[in-house]
């Protein structure tokens, strides 16, 4: 049905038909959206790292009631003492509790490093990817034995490193020896194909499946992505402390200033600090609410290529079918990765 160069290495491994992943987007990727992904034959994912436990069984029961595919569960391997510390911190550690009890096949490192727990998920047979915005970053993943890498240009929404995707992806598929998917202002079926003409083996989307109903949070969140154009985002520390693409509005606009910059905290106590100065949370402001003016609104700058609110199947068979068209068009000559 569709181009036979879609079958990449990405699917064996996997265990899935379309080279198409969904970013485990915080707040927004539950199992709803997870769920109707992988049903349609790409891999889903769940953000998991602002869940208790308990949220996280429940939303995985939620995919398995809607297909017996593989699927994922995006984790933020924060550790409990700093960078040398080995020991991961005690809310992270009771999601991986989750994540082995419940046999989840992947495991998505969507911030640090995974690689305390990589030889005990290998034994258990689940794979693990890690997601990065660096080429140094992805050195030391890949020596901690994940079994692909996900590099994310600054084009990407939500929390972001400095590179554009352009240059990101070939320089990290130089630097390791592991598969690598691309991530970052990819929305459709071109990018598909571009990713997998740069030497990439699948595609990592957020934004794109944030416009759908299967999403968790409000339809003006989701209507100002289709509304917006390739210059109205922002990359900024104001949310988190940590750069962050979001959809520029009044609350980035004010933290652009230079006295509201001279207030910024790290990472982690700018959340507080902005919820704060704001007189709420930002987050649940935006995503739950729907106060677009304000809140926070992670989106990235291939909002440009979105153009309707449509279900998440719907967009892994319109990406495939889309990228069907293209190499059709170029006389199959892109050769995928093996």
């Amino acid at each position: 049905m569709y181009h036979p160069a879609l079958k990449t290495p990405l699917c064996d491994m996997l265990g899935i038909e379309y080279p198409i992943l969904q970013a485990g987007m915080g707040f927004v990727a539950r199992g709803p959206l997870a769920g109707a992904v992988s049903a349609a034959g790409g891999l889903g994912c769940i953000g998991a790292g602002t869940m208790t436990p308990q949220e996280l069984r429940a939303e995985i029961a939620i995919v398995r009631s809607m297909t017996s595919k593989p699927f994922a569960v995006d984790l933020l391997f924060a550790t409990a003492g700093g960078k040398s510390a080995q020991m991961f911190s005690s809310d992270t550690q009771a999601l991986i509790e989750v994540v082995f009890d419940e046999k989840v096949p992947v495991i998505v490192s969507g911030l640090g490093n995974p690689g305390p727990i990589v030889a005990e998920a290998h034994a258990a047979g689940m794979k693990v990817l890690s997601l990065t915005g660096s080429t140094k970053n992805a050195v030391r993943l890949a020596a901690s034995g994940v079994d692909a890498i996900i590099a994310q240009g600054y084009d990407g929404g939500g929390h972001t490193g400095s590179v554009g995707t352009m240059t990101l992806l070939p320089s990290v598929m130089d630097a390791v020896d592991i598969p690598v998917l691309a991530a970052g202002g990819l929305a459709d079926g071109r990018g598909l194909v571009a990713s997998l003409a740069f030497g990439a083996i699948g595609v990592w989307l957020g934004t794109r499946f944030i416009a759908t109903p299967e999403a968790w949070g409000h339809d003006n969140y989701k209507n100002r992505i289709v509304e917006i154009s390739d210059e109205d985002t922002i990359r900024t520390k104001c949310f988190s402390g940590k750069p962050c693409r979001m959809i520029s509005n009044d609350t980035t606009k004010a933290w652009e200033t230079p006295e509201l910059q001279a207030k910024l905290k790290p990472f982690p106590h700018q959340t507080r600090n902005v919820t704060e100065w704001l007189g709420t949370d930002p987050y649940m402001a935006g995503r739950r609410d729907g106060k677009t003016d304000i809140g926070a609104l992670a989106a990235g700058q291939s909002s440009a290529l979105i153009h309707e609110v449509k279900p998440a199947g719907d967009i892994v068979r319109d990406i495939m079918a889309e990228a069907s068209r293209v190499l059709e068009r170029l006389g199959g000559r892109v050769t995928v990765a093996g």
